[in-house]
């Protein structure tokens, strides 16, 4: 099988492409050219600007894609959706996009951007949608992420009969080579730095959000570009238990030998950079049961072996220009109050 993947040289794509070519299919890659990932021999190479497909519509007829996978974070709006069909219907058998858990309801009512009361968990692919369109218009100042809409792109290319599509809905996705997120960054540099406690907030010590390994989730996009049952299907991906924060940050102590303890606190005894204004009875847990009856997804990399991954690589590659507030005075003085109360 020829595959042809979009944005095959970031966090996740590069492992969807040593994925493909380890099952032995053929696999083309095309990117701007600004950064030549480390991908097995035999992959090639397809510059070109992904705003501007068309302008490479000779070099995808001569390619012939069975497969075209579009990895689609942070470019997700209608234009580009629609812009991407329209390029590959004659062209591409069918195609394969990923979106996020931020299509759901529950996303929109945890950022407090809708209300009511939380949707049943797990979530499935049949839950209820948001209704509100461009959350991230009211949630991050980039423009980047000014016309970004997961929902918008589903409906686009789910909707073109001529190529058929699948769309995988991925989780927080933590692994090496996360140069955006750094997901394990705050609570690893607070274990490196020895504290004794880390604090959380009561209600959001008890959320839970569906994480998976950034190769377990490149391997789910593999199976689901490499088998035909999967056409024209939504899929979640992620574990088979959805941890709360709490046990999130016991796993990465354990990893990393903390001795330290977490403390919880309500919202109001917190210092205020540690304050995030969600809606925690709103959980994000995903279910992946689809996945994993339809087409056999099963974790390949063991939770602890991943996490100790993407600690090491974190460890090394701290961020950049990512704020993070390390006020431990402000800390220590909450975590001071909360133990008196306790007595």
């Amino acid at each position: 099988m020829r595959v042809l993947v979009i944005g095959g040289t970031g966090f996740i794509g590069r492992h969807v492409v040593r994925h493909l070519i380890n099952m032995g299919h053929d696999v083309v890659v095309f990117h701007r050219g600004s950064r030549e990932a480390s991908l097995p021999p035999g992959v090639q190479h397809l510059h070109g600007n992904r705003d501007d497909l068309a302008a490479c519509l000779r070099d995808f007829r001569e390619i012939a894609p069975d497969v075209v996978i579009l990895m689609v974070i942070p470019q997700g709006n209608d234009h580009n959706a629609q812009h991407f069909v329209s390029t590959f219907k004659g062209i591409a058998q069918r195609s394969v996009v990923t979106t996020s858990r931020d299509v759901y309801r529950a996303f929109s009512r945890l950022w407090r951007l809708e209300t009511g009361p939380p949707d049943p968990v797990p979530l499935t692919e049949e839950s209820p949608l948001r209704e509100r369109l461009y959350p991230y218009r009211d949630l991050v100042d980039d423009r980047a992420w000014h016309d970004y809409d997961d929902i918008l792109v589903e409906r686009a290319v789910m909707s073109e009969l001529q190529l058929p599509a699948t769309v995988l809905r991925l989780p927080v996705i933590y692994g090496p080579e996360d140069h955006h997120f750094h997901r394990v960054f705050a609570y690893l540099r607070r274990m490196d730095d020895q504290r004794p406690a880390i604090l959380l907030d009561g209600e959001r010590a008890k959320w839970r959000d569906s994480r998976v390994y950034v190769e377990d989730a490149a391997w789910a996009i593999a199976l689901a570009a490499t088998n035909q049952r999967a056409e024209g299907r939504i899929y979640n991906v992620a574990p088979l238990r959805t941890l709360t924060e709490a046990e999130w940050v016991e796993s990465i102590g354990r990893v990393v030998g903390w001795q330290g303890e977490i403390v919880t606190v309500t919202r109001a005894r917190l210092p205020k950079h540690l304050v995030r204004d969600l809606d925690y009875r709103h959980d994000l847990a995903l279910s992946s049961e689809r996945i994993r009856s339809e087409l056999g997804y099963a974790e390949r990399v063991h939770f602890e072996v991943g996490l100790q991954k993407t600690v090491d690589w974190q460890r090394v590659n701290p961020p950049e220009n990512r704020p993070v507030s390390f006020e431990y005075e402000a800390e220590d003085n909450a975590l001071r109050s909360a133990r008196t109360q306790d007595r």
